[in-house]
């Protein structure tokens, strides 16, 4: 990481308001001489503006290559083997790299409640939690702010209703450049819980059209898995916003709807 990548880490907030604030300065000092103001100000107004949007691009670029690259501490991957011992090395490096992938959803879902959709990632989640400090650390680096846990049965019951839910899957899909109305296939954190037999875990199909005994399977379970395209309705245009749902205050429920333990809010 450059000596510039960790000034945008620490100053993430602070920059963009640097700018404004420069800004703010100038008109000042434009109308100070209230009588016969200067014209200065207005391209500087411009100026600052686009500064600002720029900085802020800059720090969030720095925030996600952050979390894709940044090493986690070592002794999670241990913590999860011994939760699961079933698992092999390497499939703990694909759930940290789920991980990842839920904290990437999180940080593009500017400070709204992202749900958690497996049950591996989470046990992963609440191992790195429990180090408060290691995990405060990170949190302000990553994404600028604490990101708490919240309870599945606050996240709602039905997933065409759960914009937690419905976040995660949207920004997910993007990272791996899945379309995330017409899904060809699973991402990563939605595919770890089928993938690893994880117990008690959340097991999902890309398209609901796969049924009968490719359905059993897919979710290798035999159970009913949820589907992807359970996600989006016909209001969906493309944007993050609308693909989030309309009721998000659905409340109650037992995390039926593959909500995982818990999601990441501010």
């Amino acid at each position: 990481m450059t000596r510039t990548d960790r000034l945008a880490l620490r100053w993430g907030h602070t920059i963009p308001l640097l700018c404004i604030g420069l800004w703010v300065l100038t008109v000042a000092g434009a109308f100070a001489h209230w009588w016969r103001p200067q014209w200065y100000w207005i391209p500087s107004l411009f100026v600052s503006v686009v500064a600002a949007a720029l900085a802020h691009a800059w720090v969030q670029s720095v925030r996600r290559r952050f979390i894709r690259e940044a090493p986690l501490p070592r002794h999670l991957q241990r913590k999860l083997l011994a939760a699961y011992p079933h698992l092999q090395p390497r499939d703990a490096e694909l759930i940290e790299r789920g991980l990842r992938q839920f904290f990437l959803a999180c940080a593009q879902s500017r400070r709204q409640l992202v749900a958690m959709p497996s049950q591996a990632v989470d046990t992963l989640w609440h191992e790195f939690i429990l180090h408060t400090q290691a995990y405060r650390r990170w949190c302000q680096l990553a994404l600028g702010h604490f990101l708490h846990h919240t309870p599945a049965e606050a996240l709602g019951t039905r997933a065409r209703h759960n914009d937690a839910l419905r976040r995660a899957w949207f920004w997910a899909c993007k990272e791996e450049s899945i379309d995330p109305k017409a899904p060809s296939r699973l991402p990563l954190l939605f595919a770890l819980d089928a993938k690893f037999a994880i117990p008690g875990g959340f097991h999902y199909l890309p398209d609901c059209r796969l049924t009968g005994p490719a359905a059993a399977k897919a979710d290798g379970s035999g159970g009913s898995p949820y589907c992807g395209t359970h996600f989006s309705d016909s209001s969906y245009s493309g944007s993050a916003d609308d693909f989030g749902g309309a009721d998000s205050s659905d409340g109650g429920g037992d995390g039926g709807d593959g909500g995982g333990c818990g999601g990441g809010g501010d």
